[in-house]
C-alpha cells in the first residue's frame, strides 16, 4: 500500500461536475514516501506467487536477480513506470475500481513503454454484474506542459472515449491466466455481444511532476465538454528525478 495521505497534503478542488485532487508530497517526509512507494513497486512487475517461488525453490539471491533484470534502467522509462504505479496504486486505495491487472508484468522489455492505455480499472458493483470501467492516461514530467496534459486529453477522448477494443482484449486474455473469470467473463461479454456505452466509463487523467499541475489540469478540465465522467490527480514532489532514482534504488525483494 502506499498510503499517499502519510507523505502527501491532499486537496479536493472544487469543481460542479467533476473531480480534481492534488497531492503534494511533503518533503519532510521524504524517506517515509520512498520506503512505502519502494515497497509497492516489486508486484507490479512479477506476482507475489512468483517471486515467492522463487525465494522458495532458489533463495533470495536469484529472486532478487529476476526483480532486478524487470526494473528500468532508462531514466524515461523509470518515470513512465512509476507515473503509472503511483496511478495504479491511487486508484485501488480510493476509488471503487479496484480490478484489473498489473500490466508491467507484461512488458516487451525493461526499457520499452508499453502501448495502448496506461491503466484500465475495473467494477462490478455490488451485485457482480454492474461493469464499470476507469480509462487512466498517465503523464510523468520534471516539469509538466500544457502541451503533455493536452496529449493526454486527446488519449482519453480516442476510441470515441471509450476503452479501446484491444486494450479490452489485452486485460481479459491476462485475466484467464491470472484466475479471474467473473471479470474476464464481464468484459467479453460486453466487448462481444453488447459494446461499451459512455455511462459505464470513468476517465483518469493522472500527473505525476515536479513541478504544481493546479492551474494546468484545472484549465483542461473546464475545457472538457463531453458527457463521461472525469477525474483528474496531479501528485507532486519535488525533485522529480531525484526521487524516481531514490525509489528504485530502494526496491529490494
Amino acid at each position: 500500500m502506499t498510503r499517499f495521505s502519510e507523505w502527501c497534503d491532499c486537496k479536493k478542488l472544487p469543481l460542479s461536475k467533476h473531480k480534481l485532487e492534488i497531492l503534494t508530497a511533503e518533503p519532510l517526509k521524504r524517506a517515509h514516501a520512498v520506503g512505502l512507494v519502494a515497497g509497492s513497486v516489486p508486484e507490479h512487475y512479477a506476482s507475489y506467487s512468483r517471486i515467492a517461488d522463487l525465494l522458495r525453490r532458489l533463495g533470495r539471491e536469484s529472486a532478487a536477480k529476476y526483480l532486478a533484470e524487470k526494473l528500468p534502467i532508462s531514466l524515461p522509462i523509470k518515470s513512465g513506470d512509476l507515473g503509472e504505479i503511483l496511478c495504479s496504486s491511487f486508484v485501488s486505495e480510493t476509488t471503487e475500481f479496484t480490478l484489473g491487472i498489473k500490466r508491467l508484468r507484461w512488458k516487451d522489455h525493461r526499457n520499452m513503454s508499453m502501448r495502448g492505455e496506461d491503466l484500465l480499472g475495473f467494477s462490478l458493483g455490488e451485485n457482480g454484474k454492474s461493469l464499470k470501467v476507469l480509462k487512466a492516461e498517465v503523464k510523468s514530467r520534471a516539469s509538466l506542459k500544457t502541451s503533455v496534459v493536452n496529449e493526454a486529453r486527446e488519449a482519453l477522448s480516442g476510441f470515441r472515449e471509450l476503452p479501446s477494443a484491444h486494450a479490452i482484449s489485452f486485460v481479459a486474455d491476462r485475466l484467464g491466466e491470472t484466475g479471474n473469470q467473473s471479470l474476464q467473463d464481464a468484459l467479453d461479454d460486453v466487448q462481444l455481444k453488447r459494446g461499451f456505452k459512455k455511462s459505464q466509463v470513468t476517465h483518469m487523467l493522472f500527473t505525476f511532476s515536479g513541478t504544481n499541475p493546479s492551474n494546468m489540469l484545472s484549465r483542461n478540465l473546464e475545457g472538457y465538454t463531453g458527457k463521461v465522467q472525469q477525474h483528474y490527480v496531479g501528485i507532486q514532489v519535488s525533485d522529480h528525478k531525484a526521487f524516481i532514482n531514490e525509489v528504485f534504488d530502494a526496491v529490494e525483494v
